[in-house]
């Protein structure tokens, strides 16, 4: 039996329709799933779009790109198809994938489906009836840590993955690649970052690994069971093989402190401030135990993910912009962007010693 509708399960925007009926065509030719969807669109994302789409016997879910996105390495749904596929057989927190769609005359872009994976995510705050105590979240807090720490265990070659690596040099291209998307996204009310961008061009280290690494692993793209444990990470867009300091610095850019300034905590999208949560350096002391990686550079790959996501803000700001989506959620991301700037300046002018 399945279980009640998802709480981040709305009506499907009008700017995010798509073609119910030619969807159910093809999955019935292609997943021999009969019957015509009543679909719903999960509200969380704010890149790819994803939609609920419930079968008497079964639920599914479909990803597809949002309207007029035409990054250059971004919304690849065969790609991300394709990664989840190839870890399914070495990572078993990835949904089951039911099939990939690259016929344009169905939707006019490429999407693919998967089955819904039944639980909880949590995100401002966890449901009431989870009755989470400092010691049952720390638990929590230290299981999903160590689903990032598994996943970036995973050799590349044996599951297939390296196809997806550049080779050295992940870190360089990083920088040089999320600064010339920040000056293509950059709107005229925010900073330029100069500063920081310099920064981190000239204080960049050497790769220290090169792993399967997610891209934007968060609390909130964790599906979680009853029993608090980890059923499930969504979410495979940005995946590749790189440097996993690098996916640490990018995740704890997401996890805000009970601490931290409220313009910081205006951009929580999960409860990472719970009593019981680790702190960020709490955290990358216990990464650097567990997988022996080296984190005494550990500034310069917090300002990378803050930049990073500086500048993924601004991408989707961008597209509010310019009137790409109506979308009223995207429409204060500038403040965040300019917050970022002041937190990353900060953090390059912390005496080298406050730094874990």
């Amino acid at each position: 039996m399945r279980s009640d509708l998802p709480d981040n399960a709305r009506g499907v925007r009008d700017e995010d329709a798509f073609d119910v009926a030619a969807v159910a065509r093809w999955l019935r030719d292609n997943a021999s799933q009969d019957g015509v969807p009543e679909v719903r669109q999960f509200s969380g994302g704010a890149s790819n779009l994803t939609y609920l789409l419930r079968y008497p016997d079964r639920d599914l879910v479909l990803r597809r790109p949002p309207a007029g996105a035409k990054p250059a390495s971004g919304h690849d749904m065969a790609r991300e198809y394709r990664i989840q596929s190839l870890l399914a057989p070495v990572y078993r927190h990835v949904p089951a994938m039911v099939g990939l769609c690259t016929d344009p005359t169905v939707l006019g872009s490429d999407f693919y489906v998967m089955e819904r994976v039944e639980g909880t995510v949590l995100r401002s705050a966890p449901p009431a009836g989870f009755g989470l105590t400092p010691e049952s979240t720390r638990e929590l807090c230290l299981r999903v840590i160590d689903l990032l720490i598994e996943l970036h265990g995973i050799d590349p070659r044996s599951s297939g993955l390296d196809e997806f690596g550049r080779g050295a040099g992940y870190v360089a291209r990083q920088v040089a690649g999320w600064t010339r998307r920040y000056a293509a996204a950059r709107t005229d009310n925010v900073p330029d970052f100069a500063r920081v961008t310099r920064w981190l061009n000239d204080n960049q280290p050497a790769d220290v690994a090169s792993r399967v690494i997610h891209g934007d692993f968060r609390l909130d793209n964790v599906v979680l069971g009853d029993d608090l444990r980890p059923r499930a990470v969504l979410d495979w867009e940005l995946a590749t093989i790189g440097d996993p300091l690098m996916d640490l610095g990018s995740s704890l850019a997401y996890w805000v402190q009970a601490d931290d300034h409220p313009m910081m905590q205006a951009t929580k999208r999960q409860p990472s401030d719970l009593p019981g949560m680790l702190t960020r350096r709490e955290i990358v002391e216990y990464y650097g135990e567990r997988t022996g990686l080296p984190i005494d550079n550990w500034r310069f790959y917090e300002v990378f993910g803050l930049f990073r996501l500086a500048v993924i803000a601004q991408q989707i700001y961008y597209r509010f912009h310019h009137g790409q989506t109506t979308n009223p959620a995207f429409e204060h991301f500038w403040m965040a962007v300019a917050y970022l700037d002041t937190r990353c300046t900060e953090l390059i002018d912390t005496p080298t010693e406050e730094n874990p």
